[in-house]
C-alpha cells in the first residue's frame, strides 16, 4: 500500500496540472465568497452584541473602539476556525474534477470505469459531511474546554476529531465513485485514511497553506485508494 508521504509528493507534484489549476481557481473564488457573505453578516450581529455590553460598562471615550476591535478580532477567529468546513464543503462540488485529473495521469484504466455523481448527491454529501464535522466539534467542545488546563489537550482533541472526520470525507470523495455496491469496504485502509486527515487537518490550520490543503487531500486519497486497491506501495 502507498505511503501517505508519497501520495502527498505525488500530489504537490501535480498541482501545475490545468485541470488542478481550474478547481483551486473555482473553489478559491467561491469560498471567499462564502467567506465574505457570512463575514459581513457576523460582522455586523457580533459587532451589535459587543457594542451594547461595551458601551454599557465603559466610557463612551473609547467603547467605540474597544467594541470594533474585539468583533473584528472575534469574527476574523470564527472565520479561521469555520474554514475547514466551508472549503471542504465547495470541493465536494469540484472533487471530481480533482480525482479526474489525478486518475487520468496515474490511473487510466481505473478512470475508465468511474461513475459521476449527480448534483443532488453532490450536494447531499456535502451537507452531510458539513453537518457530520460540526456535530462532532460540538460534542467534543465541552472536554476541549476541560482540557485548556493541559495547555495542548485542547488543540489535539480537536486535530484528532478531525483528522478521523476528513480522512473519511477525503476517501469517500473518491471511493463513492468506484465502489461496486454500498456493503464493499474502501481499500485505503484505517491507518493512512486517519493519517491523511491528521495531514489535512494541520495543512487548514496554516494560512495560505490552508488553500492548498482541500485540493492536496482529494488528489492523495486517489492514490491511496487505487494503489490500496491493487496492493501497490
Amino acid at each position: 500500500m502507498m505511503s501517505l508521504p508519497r501520495a502527498l509528493a505525488l500530489s504537490f507534484s501535480q498541482l501545475g496540472d490545468p485541470a488542478i489549476i481550474r478547481v483551486l481557481a473555482k473553489s478559491l473564488v467561491i469560498t471567499l465568497a462564502i467567506f465574505f457573505a457570512i463575514g459581513v453578516g457576523f460582522w455586523f450581529a457580533l459587532d451589535a452584541l459587543v457594542e451594547d455590553w461595551i458601551v454599557a460598562n465603559l466610557p463612551a471615550d473609547y467603547s467605540d473602539t474597544v467594541a470594533g476591535i474585539v468583533a473584528f478580532s472575534v469574527g476574523l477567529l470564527g472565520l479561521w476556525l469555520l474554514f475547514r468546513f466551508v472549503a471542504l464543503f465547495v470541493l465536494q462540488f469540484f472533487a471530481e474534477e480533482v480525482v479526474r485529473a489525478v486518475e487520468a495521469k496515474h490511473y487510466p484504466r481505473e478512470a475508465s470505469a468511474a461513475r459521476s455523481l449527480g448534483f443532488r448527491q453532490e450536494m447531499a454529501n456535502g451537507l452531510r459531511s458539513t453537518l457530520r464535522a460540526l456535530v462532532a466539534n460540538l460534542i467534543a467542545l465541552p472536554f476541549a474546554i476541560m482540557l485548556l488546563v493541559t495547555g495542548i489537550g485542547t488543540a489535539l482533541l480537536f486535530w484528532a476529531v478531525n483528522a478521523f472526520l476528513l480522512g473519511r470525507e477525503l476517501q469517500d470523495m473518491v471511493w463513492l465513485r468506484h465502489r461496486q455496491d454500498e456493503a464493499e469496504l474502501a481499500p485505503m485502509g484505517g491507518s493512512n485514511r486517519f493519517l491523511l486527515g491528521g495531514a489535512i487537518a494541520g495543512l487548514l490550520l496554516v494560512p495560505f497553506a490552508n488553500l492548498l490543503a482541500p485540493v492536496l487531500g482529494a488528489a492523495s486519497a486517489t492514490h491511496l485508494v487505487h494503489r490500496g486497491r491493487a496492493g501497490i506501495a
